[in-house]
């Protein structure tokens, strides 16, 4: 992930895209990109001024803050909820580096490599 792609916002293209394609189809990397970029339009749609933001950004913002709305339901704190999320990305990212260095470990020593 690059800086640049932390630093945009996504167009609503791209979230519908992300939300389409079934997460079956993703690469564990894919899926690490598209929380943390996700979790960044986020908070800078939460932090940006509206009269800053073109339309498609304000109708995208006000869809996802509803849809947060609903989701949060469950009765959980908005830092209980970030927390998961962080807990979520952390685990995600983890897991992705055992299966790397499993791979690197297996195709090294002449074994055939994890799948």
């Amino acid at each position: 992930m690059t800086d640049v792609i932390l630093l945009r916002r996504k167009s609503a293209g791209e979230q519908a895209k992300e939300k389409v394609q079934p997460d079956s189809t993703k690469s564990n990397y894919d899926k690490l990109e598209e929380t943390v970029t996700s979790s960044a339009d986020k908070v800078v749609g939460a932090v940006q001024p509206d009269d800053s933001k073109s339309a498609g950004q304000t109708v995208s913002d006000t869809f996802r803050g509803n849809a947060d709305s609903a989701q949060n339901s469950t009765g959980k704190t908005w830092t209980e909820s970030a927390q998961d999320a962080a807990s979520n990305v952390a685990n995600t990212a983890q897991n992705t580096l055992n299966q790397a260095s499993d791979y690197v470990k297996n195709s090294g020593s002449g074994g055939s490599a994890a799948k």
